[in-house]
Parts: structure tokens; sequence; C-alpha cells
């Protein structure tokens, strides 16, 4: 299955070390494989696979190859510097592509051990756009579909729900049994999948951390210590308030949000917010990773608790703010306001039932579904 980002990756690697990240099972290594088929000569290495793993730390992997895959090497002690060296003396023409599901947002914190020598792509499970894309579907099938499965390949591609169902289940798993422990001690496991279940349970609401420290017995520090682990781990995301002054933004609560819309506990409304939230973040990733765009997501909510879903922006300026709804033609009272206090952001309320699109009181009214479909990736 050809993904949104294999041309983007392919045009880079003449040119820089291509970094792809992204959540386990999210498609990176089939992505790769498949751009192995366009060099005469590739070879995969992961630092997983023991015999991977001494060619690795041999550095005796095939001279002739035009292109080198490798996967998890961020697990290798001091690979920074190790893969500097490799950038550095690697074969005139030899394509680098390194691949990892725990987040390597390291390398953009790596000095200049790295600086200049590398593009970072962020792939993220399928969207409505791609879907529609890959199966010649409508919107509206599309956007069904992955609010039933989510957007991670074998569930989406599964034969039926019970298929998705058994993957989510150990999927689920093993995300907590052993990725966790890279990140933290066992015996803090079943604090975290309790933390994790109750997040699930929390999706789109301001997350309070205080709170959920007094019903697990913890301190708020060691639960902000975990939702950084489940970041890393592209389990969840968080999408922080708009504000001018940043730091003020960050130090109001976020809102938390899974890659996998599936894991997600909640009614119809939630599990559709929750998608739009993925939808979205992979909009701005993909701007961001493909032509360096300064854009965000974030949501807006006042001291009067008047609230919308998301709002974009680039650089200092808002550009559009976005309502989700089942069902509902009336403009959400609050995007009116802030269509108002922000005239030069588009007003867009997306309704997953709509019976007619409207324009009122400055604020589009449109059919979710095709409104996705338009996104970038």
């Amino acid at each position: 299955m050809k993904r949104y980002l294999d041309d983007l990756v392919l045009n880079d690697l003449a040119n820089k070390v291509v970094v792809l990240t992204g959540p386990r099972q999210v498609g990176k290594t089939t992505l790769s494989k498949h751009l192995m088929h366009s060099f005469t000569n590739a070879q995969y290495l992961n630092w997983d696979v023991l015999a991977d793993r001494a060619v690795l730390q041999r550095q005796s992997w095939n001279p002739r190859a035009e292109l080198l895959v490798m996967d998890e090497i961020h697990k290798m002690p001091n690979w920074k510097a190790w893969l500097k060296g490799v950038a550095d003396s690697r074969l005139d023409g030899q394509a680098l592509l390194v691949t990892g599901s725990a987040r390597m947002d390291t390398f953009r914190q790596a000095g200049d051990s790295l600086a200049g020598r590398y593009f970072a792509f962020r792939l993220h499970p399928i969207s409505v756009r791609e879907w529609c894309t890959q199966q010649n579907v409508s919107p509206a099938v599309a956007l069904d579909h992955l609010l039933e499965r989510g957007g991670f390949p074998e569930p989406c591609l599964a034969p039926d729900a019970i298929h998705a169902d058994r993957w989510r289940a150990q999927y689920f798993t093993d995300l907590i049994r052993e990725d966790v422990l890279e990140f933290s001690r066992l015996h803090e496991i079943n604090t975290m999948r309790l933390f994790v279940e109750l997040l699930r349970e929390r999706v789109g609401s301001p997350l309070s951390l205080a709170s959920i420290a007094r019903d697990l017995a913890v301190s708020p520090a060691t639960l902000k210590r975990y939702l950084e682990i489940l970041q890393a781990l592209f389990i969840v995301f968080t999408v922080h308030p708009w504000h001018h002054n940043i730091a003020r933004a960050i130090l109001q609560a976020p809102k938390v949000y899974f890659f996998d819309t599936g894991l997600v506990r909640g009614g119809e409304g939630v599990r559709l917010e929750n998608a739009v939230a993925g939808m979205l973040l992979k909009q701005v990733n993909f701007l961001r990773d493909s032509a360096g765009k300064e854009v965000d997501l974030h949501y807006i909510r006042t001291k009067d608790d008047a609230e919308i879903d998301f709002a974009l922006s680039e650089g200092a300026k808002l550009t559009q703010l976005i309502e989700c709804k089942l069902g509902d033609n009336k403009p959400h009272r609050a995007l009116m306001r802030f269509a108002l206090q922000f005239p030069d952001a588009q007003a867009v309320q997306i309704v997953y039932n709509l019976r007619q699109e409207e324009y009122r009181n400055g604020i589009v009214i449109t059919d979710a579904a095709t409104w996705l479909a338009q996104l970038s990736a």
C-alpha cells in the first residue's frame, strides 16, 4: 500500500539523510520496503534483529547498497554520534533512511551533531483523504470506515471488525508491556495502564493531572512524566489552548487525544472529535515536514468557558477556527463569538450528519467527511 509520504521521502533521499518516525505499526517498515523497490540494490537493517544489530555495530553492510534502511537505531548507545559518523562517511550516492517507532524528536535536540544532515517526516495513521485515494471511495464511506476501525493500516485493511478488535487488544497490551518499559520501571506498569484507561475516557476534555493523581494516589509530577512517555511513544498527543503568549498557553490545561481512534471510550461525538484531531495533527505535521511551514494545532477556551474544538495557526496568526458536530446545523455560539474576534481566520463548523450546507453569521457549515477529504494529507 503506497502511503502519502512515499514520493516526498524518495525525493529527499537524493539529498539528505531522511528520518521517518511515527507510532508502532503505522506503516514505517512497509513504506521503507516499498521505497527499496525504487533502487537497484537496497538493504534493510533492524536494531531489534540480532543478526542485523551485529552488522550495524560492525558497519559491515553492503557497500554497494544504493539505499540503506536503518530501523530502531535510537536504541543503540550513543546513536547520535554513531549516525553522524555514518552519514559523513557514506559513499557518494548512497541514500540513508532512518526509522523509529519511539519519537525521535531527539534529532531536533541533538545540537550540532546532526544539524543540516537530515530531513524528518512523521508518518500518521490513514486519514479520510488517504483512504479515498487508496480505495476510490466517497469521503462519507471513508470517514465511517475510519471511525469504526481507526486509521492504522492493519485494522483498517482487515477483512472484518473482529480481526481489527483482536489486533487492537494485542497492540494495546504490547505498547504498555514492551514499549513503556523502555522509559519506566516494571513496578510502574500497572499505574501507567490505569492512567491510560482513564485517559481513554477523558478524550476532548481539558486534562487535570492533579485530579487524576488523587484518584491513582500518585503525584502530579509522576503523571506528567507518564504523559510525556505516552507522547514519546506516539500513543497520545496533546492539544494546547491558543494564546499569544506561548508560556501561558502551555500552563493551561491541554486536551489529550489518541493516535488510534479505536482506543477512545465514548460516544460517537467523542470518537468523531478524536478522529478530526488526529487528521488535523497529520495536516499540521505534513505542512511542517514537507514545506517548512510554521503551523500548529490548538483549541480555544476563555475564562467564561466559551470553547471551540480546534484552531489552526500559522506563525502568530490564527488561520482557521473549527467546531465539529454530529448533527447540529445551528451555528455554534462560541464559534460565532470567535469568528468576530478573529475576522482573518476562516470559521467552519463541520457536521457529520449534515442536512444542508450553509453560510450563516460568518460561519461555513459544511459536511465533515468532505471537508476532511480536502486536507493536505
